[in-house]
């Protein structure tokens, strides 16, 4: 396929260092730019709670142009409102994966991002401007810990 933007982000395992000291730093820094970049083309872990990190995902969906991807985690023992954060008309162009679960003590149970209607038997999450509203359907499991995952391709290079 000729059409592909990429397959992996690969870094050769072998190269070629040469004896002369100019020719020498010119290969290391293509070296070190190569390592850098081939790092930055991977998603990254970080899953933090307290603020949102770039997930190194990159996003060109206006005007082919690269968009940078970020990621925040958000806890909840219950059903109702968790401040997000995060400033819609500045910074999200959308939300991308947003999902999550949630235990009643015993079992596991996933989270559903769905709609603003309570599904039966079922504790689903929409999002608002200002909140992350969770709900439970009739007969859905008691929540006693959870978490819900966001991540949301910015309209600018920074996040808030």
């Amino acid at each position: 396929m000729n059409n592909v933007v990429n397959t992996m982000p690969y870094l050769r395992t072998t190269r070629d260092f040469p004896i002369e000291l100019e020719e020498l730093s010119s290969e290391i820094n293509r070296a070190y730019l190569d390592i850098a970049q081939k790092m930055n083309d991977r998603t990254i872990g970080l899953f933090p709670t307290t603020r949102s990190a770039v997930n190194g995902e990159a996003w060109y969906i206006v005007k082919n142009q690269k968009q940078q991807a970020f990621r925040q985690v958000y806890p909840f023992t219950a059903v109702g409102n968790i401040p997000h954060g995060i400033v819609f008309a500045n910074t999200v162009e959308r939300f991308t994966k947003c999902q999550g679960s949630f235990t009643d003590g015993t079992n596991f149970y996933g989270v559903i991002y769905a709609s603003n209607v309570p599904i039966v038997g079922q504790i689903s999450f929409y999002i608002t401007p200002t909140n992350i509203v969770v709900l439970a359907g009739a007969g859905a499991p008691t929540i006693t810990q959870g978490i819900i995952v966001l991540e949301w391709v910015s309209r600018t290079s920074t996040n808030r």
